[in-house]
């Protein structure tokens, strides 16, 4: 065999062990570094931080996540379903204003439910399911996680002032953006589920006025 066509065989070789990295690197890209950090954004800040700054302890977390709860499949929802929940959230809501516990406890439940009809972790694995949500809904999920310390704490006895009152206040707008995802159809659901949820989809979406009822002066001490 000539030195030219050893040559010709081993850059052939090279090229194709060259590719065969590039497509291994995409394949893992969710898994690892920078897609991590695009697949999570702010989740993956908070999971640095909670590893001291140890970013591959959080990597490993997050990988860990996207191992056990990434093939989820979000389960449609029918728009009478939709139009339960949303009006239970909206009932939350009104009784801010006169019982902020009772309202932020009902908000952490309807949460819970909500994301259990979806098809992610329910039976009250509230570590799990936050985990799986994460996944799919990294930008929301803090929402639900502040809504449940507060509910949490609420439960435990802790002191209801001013500040309580707020930070109850704020976990529930919060949360409202994750409760709004949750109801809106996934890539994976049919047609026809797009189509009855754009005609059963929350005021706020369909851009008529909803009246907020979680202003500041508006929530009394319950």
């Amino acid at each position: 065999m000539s030195t030219g066509l050893i040559i010709a065989l081993i850059v052939i070789v090279a090229l194709v062990v060259a590719v065969a990295a590039v497509i291994a690197l995409r394949a893992r890209g969710p898994r690892h570094g920078r897609g991590l950090k695009r697949r999570f954004g702010p989740e993956y800040d908070r999971a640095v931080a909670r590893h001291d700054g140890d970013t591959r302890a959080a990597e490993r977390e997050l990988a860990e996540r996207v191992e056990r709860h990434g093939a989820l499949r979000e389960r449609p929802l029918e728009p009478a379903e939709r139009e339960r929940y949303e009006a239970r959230w909206t009932a939350a809501q009104e009784r801010f204003v006169d019982a902020p516990r009772e309202a932020v406890a009902e908000a952490d439940r309807l949460i819970a439910e909500l994301a259990a009809a979806r098809g992610f972790p329910a039976d009250g694995h509230y570590e799990d399911q936050l985990a799986a949500l994460s996944v799919h809904h990294a930008h929301h999920v803090e929402g639900y996680r502040r809504v449940h310390r507060a509910a949490r704490s609420r439960a435990d006895g802790a002191h209801d002032g001013v500040a309580g009152t707020e930070e109850m206040r704020e976990a529930m707008v919060e949360a409202r953006a994750l409760f709004a995802e949750l109801l809106r159809p996934s890539r994976h659901d049919g047609g026809r589920h797009r189509a009855d949820a754009d005609r059963t989809a929350p005021a706020a979406r369909r851009g008529h006025h909803v009246p907020s009822l979680l202003h500041r002066h508006q929530a009394k001490e319950s």
